[in-house]
């Protein structure tokens, strides 16, 4: 999709991800090894009460159901830059769902504009656990296209 077909205010709806305990254990101990992540017994005796998942897992869970998407497609130049705020922790067994919405279009040159997108992601039980800003570099149309 090219910089002009983006429309400020157009909301889209992401697919579903769930935590599964395997990933999140897989993914902590490869990209985040510390307790709160890893060990069950340790994450007992914090204010969470058992391992929650790394916040970038949680992300990018939802970053990747965006993927399929394929919003921008072809005329993807680059991501500019993301923004990640974590507001709940979320645990092993969560579905994530949540929203993607243009929120900003800056139109930079003749060749390329840049889109933001706000991503809102909320729990199984409908609680707010993360939000993001993206933004990211996409072509302009072709002159007389």
């Amino acid at each position: 999709m090219y910089f002009e077909e983006f429309v400020l205010g157009t909301e889209m709806k992401l697919a579903p991800a769930i935590i599964h305990e395997e990933d999140m254990l897989a993914f902590a101990m490869k990209y985040d090894n510390i307790p709160l992540h890893t060990d069950a017994e340790y994450a007992k005796s914090t204010f969470f009460g058992k391992c929650i998942a790394p916040g970038v897992m949680s992300f990018m869970s939802v970053w990747a159901k965006y993927l399929e998407m394929d919003l921008a497609g072809e005329e993807l130049i680059a991501g500019k830059s993301t923004k990640i705020e974590w507001v709940k922790p979320v645990f092993a067994g969560d579905e994530l769902t949540g929203t993607c919405t243009v929120s900003g279009l800056t139109k930079r040159n003749g060749k390329n504009g840049m889109v933001e997108l706000t991503f809102m992601v909320h729990n199984q039980n409908g609680e707010l656990v993360l939000t993001d800003v993206t933004e990211m570099i996409v072509k302009c149309k072709p002159c007389g296209a």
